[in-house]
């Protein structure tokens, strides 16, 4: 059977949502075509002398409302079907978000893992080279995304401003802080989730102690959501990274996990006092046994079509929380909604980064920056604003929760289209 395609999944979302949205056609007609797609291709020399040649990708899907934006991923796994999918949903996300982008991502096809740090930093500067002409603060503006980080996006930045012999630093985002970076940004993914998630909280009345949660990925955006429920009295049963989980009924000390899993690379049961840390009992199990769990909460926060038609009858939790960008697909997602399971869609569930990423291109451009509270109220704000924009959207219409979140962007992104004319305008007669 033939792959399906990502992308060509990820727009079948846009069907139900431009009926709601009263978009004209045309809206639905652009967004099914990505603005521009570069492919290039980077030669690395290697510290052992050889050459080797990397694929790269980027796609700026739309700029209607404004320049482009997205994150650069380095992955063996990395394609241009997905990273059409990705910056398809940057656009809807920027939107949902009420941020004046579009969407944008690359990709470069390696394992950053194999590389050292010599060769890594000559592959981000080799791929910035090659993609100069087509980025740029008022053009496109890429981020961190899986496996690039801080320090990545900083040789990017000062490869660019070698380039165009100037200083630069709004053309990247999700930089160092001494570098022009944002305070605020390393929590940004995960704390917009938990904002989301308080939200809810207090529309359904919840108690935290009563609520457990799993989270999938306990990566920077899986701490980080893990964290700060915990500290508010949420349950933590269930966590994995790539390698495999770990299940404790009483719940798990999140800090304790956090502090070992960062300086160990490994996801362990551990309670720690000081310095001090010891084995708590635990049972392990699989990425995918974890999504089956009788849990109150489900957190996706790892890869892609993680949730499938051959595994979402088996899913009990009746909230999931799209952490991670698609982890579920159409297909399941409809079975989803059958079951009235409520989804908080990864267009809207992960807008912090991209958020606080806005924040950090307002402060490069501004020369003046931001105290860290300054970020994470602004962010709240928008972030509980658009969950409820969303959610009363939900009821409006009785859909389920992705839908509403498509027909909020939509909205806002056909808007912006029609502004410019579509054929209602040009067939009319002078």
């Amino acid at each position: 059977m033939a792959h399906q395609s990502l992308f060509n999944d990820a727009i079948k979302r846009l069907d139900k949502a431009g009926i709601l949205a009263k978009v004209d056609p045309e809206v639905l007609l652009r967004l099914r075509h990505p603005k521009a797609i570069m492919q290039v291709s980077i030669p690395v020399r290697m510290d052992d002398g050889t050459l080797r040649i990397f694929e790269g990708y980027r796609v700026q899907h739309d700029n209607t409302r404004g320049p482009t934006k997205g994150g650069i991923r380095y992955h063996p796994d990395v394609s241009l079907d997905e990273v059409k999918a990705l910056a398809f949903w940057m656009t809807c996300k920027c939107a949902v978000a009420g941020i004046p982008y579009g969407g944008a991502k690359g990709g470069i096809v390696v394992n950053p893992k194999e590389l050292s740090h010599l060769e890594l930093e000559r592959l981000s500067r080799g791929f910035i080279g090659r993609m100069a002409d087509f980025i740029g603060p008022d053009i496109d503006i890429p981020a961190p995304d899986v496996y690039t980080n801080a320090m990545i996006m900083g040789w990017m930045m000062n490869e660019y401003s070698t380039i165009k012999r100037t200083n630069c630093p709004a053309v990247i985002t999700g930089k160092p802080i001494a570098l022009g970076g944002s305070l605020g940004r390393d929590d940004a993914t995960g704390r917009g989730a938990y904002y989301c998630i308080k939200e809810l909280e207090k529309r359904r009345q919840w108690n935290p102690a009563n609520i457990t949660v799993a989270v999938q990925g306990f990566g920077n955006a899986g701490q980080h959501v893990a964290r700060l429920l915990h500290a508010d009295g949420y349950q933590i049963v269930a966590l994995s990274d790539s390698r495999g989980g770990i299940y404790r009924k009483e719940g798990f000390d999140i800090p304790s996990l956090i502090k070992f899993k960062n300086e160990s690379r490994q996801l362990k049961a551990i309670y720690c006092e000081g310095s001090v840390c010891e084995m708590v009992e635990s049972q392990t199990l699989t990425n995918s046994e974890l999504l089956e769990l009788d849990v109150e909460v489900l957190i996706p926060a790892a890869m892609e079509n993680q949730i499938t038609k051959e595994n979402v009858n088996n899913i009990k939790a009746p909230v999931i929380v799209e952490v991670a960008n698609g982890p579920i697909t159409s297909q399941a997602d409809a079975v989803l909604a059958d079951k009235k399971t409520l989804i908080i869609p990864d267009i809207l569930a992960n807008a912090g980064g991209v958020t606080v990423s806005y924040f950090e291109w307002v402060q490069n451009r501004q020369g003046y920056y931001w105290t860290v509270q300054e970020v994470q109220q602004r962010q709240e704000t928008i972030m509980s604003r658009e969950f409820n924009a969303v959610y009363n959207l939900l009821e409006e219409h009785k859909v389920d929760m992705r839908t509403a979140a498509y027909t909020h962007a939509l909205k806002r992104i056909g808007d912006a289209i029609a502004a410019g004319g579509t054929h209602t305008y040009f067939s009319q007669e002078s």
